[in-house]
């Protein structure tokens, strides 16, 4: 199995300084390939402590100038911050620098503090991300970038450099809606699965997505890549003590980040799902959906954390895993340790275990996988 790092850069707190933070994180990077991981990710954010990410491909281009063959993914590109062009000239641009490196992973944002900042209005944001990424993917396939919608007109130009090669099979959408399936499916993108939702939830918007790509283009899609956060200790307490320190603080952070404890997300147009969440926060209280993320991640010995991973990944049939080592305040040291132990007692059992293939593998056809059952 295909297995990623994620990097956060997050400086919750700020008990260290932004260089510390991006000097702490990069060591980390630059150790990844050796270490046998397979790509490397991180998010897009800006303005505040939770994420320090705000342009992805200058830095997935720096980790490409210190690698060989490791994969470089955005999770995710929001589009709706962004003028199209922009962004397919980046992935042009960061594709030539790593010839053919690059995994597109887009979303359309949720942190209402972002969207004020670039001035964007959060209401308009599905129908941006609808209208920008058929512009983006057709423009990767195409080289060239054309479109007239309700939000965006694009007069014809050719992207230059020329798109080094198909997005096909590399390009992801962090979430999924009953709104944007025929999106996903129409133009053969993948799903990246955040660890942010209960398992029933994904488990059927998945299924719903898979039945519908495959309806439009008579072949299966690319299995879901999982995102998730893990903490790795030889000793149980001290694993758990990690849960209950770290992740609970990433938990929390990410509550404070996309303030899902907003009613006014009833007043968004594409946020209805979120709408909801706020009213069962406001019923059952924030500790309670703090702690609900926080058990979304793995914890424990080496041989738990596999057990955990491999069962999440089972349950979902996920086509590639990434871990987040480094989080929710957690120091160097002990990042460092965690990510150490992830290397030598879990990262081998993982990569030993097939799925099908590598990143962008697909689902098993099922009128195949039903012949062979007879």
């Amino acid at each position: 199995m295909h297995v990623g790092l994620g990097l956060s850069f997050q400086n919750l707190d700020r008990k260290l300084t932004d260089r510390e933070v991006y000097q702490h994180e990069l060591a980390l990077a630059a150790r990844a390939e050796d270490c046998g991981f397979e790509s490397i990710w991180t998010p897009e954010h800006h303005f505040t402590d939770y994420m320090m990410t705000p342009i992805v491909t200058q830095f997935l281009s720096w980790v490409a100038a210190r690698t060989k063959n490791m994969k470089l993914g955005t999770m995710v590109t929001v589009l709706p911050w962004h003028d199209p062009v922009r962004v397919a000239e980046s992935f042009c641009l960061l594709d030539h620098l790593s010839e053919g490196r690059a995994i597109l992973g887009i979303g359309r944002g949720l942190g209402r503090v972002e969207f004020d900042a670039f001035r964007q209005p959060m209401n308009e944001s599905r129908r941006r991300f609808t209208e920008y990424t058929e512009a983006i993917v057709t423009a990767l396939e195409s080289g060239v970038m054309e479109y007239e919608g309700e939000l965006y007109k694009q007069p014809r130009l050719e992207l230059r450099p020329a798109p080094f090669a198909s997005y096909k099979g590399r390009t992801f959408a962090s979430a999924i809606s009953p709104q944007s399936i025929d999106l996903m499916a129409r133009l053969g993108i993948g799903l990246m699965v955040i660890a942010q939702k209960p398992w029933e939830t994904v488990i059927q918007e998945l299924a719903d997505y898979r039945t519908r790509f495959l309806a439009i283009n008579k072949q299966e899609p690319t299995k879901p890549v999982l995102n998730v956060f893990v903490a790795v200790n030889e000793d149980p307490a001290e694993a758990q003590r990690m849960r209950d320190v770290y992740i609970q603080r990433y938990a929390r952070s990410t509550v404070e980040h996309y303030a899902f404890a907003d009613t006014r997300f009833a007043d968004i147009e594409g946020y209805e799902y979120y709408a909801g969440l706020a009213k069962n926060i406001a019923k059952h209280g924030l500790d309670k959906f703090n702690a609900f993320l926080a058990d979304l991640q793995v914890w424990g010995t080496p041989d738990q954390v596999v057990e955990k991973l491999l069962g999440t990944v089972g349950r979902i049939d996920a086509g590639a895993l990434l871990v987040m080592l480094s989080y929710g305040g957690m120091p160097p040291a002990e990042a460092k340790a965690n990510y150490d132990l992830f290397v030598k007692r879990v990262l081998p059992a993982l990569k030993a275990h097939d799925v099908g293939g590598d990143i962008g593998v697909r689902y098993t056809p099922r009128v195949a996988a039903a012949s062979a059952a007879e």
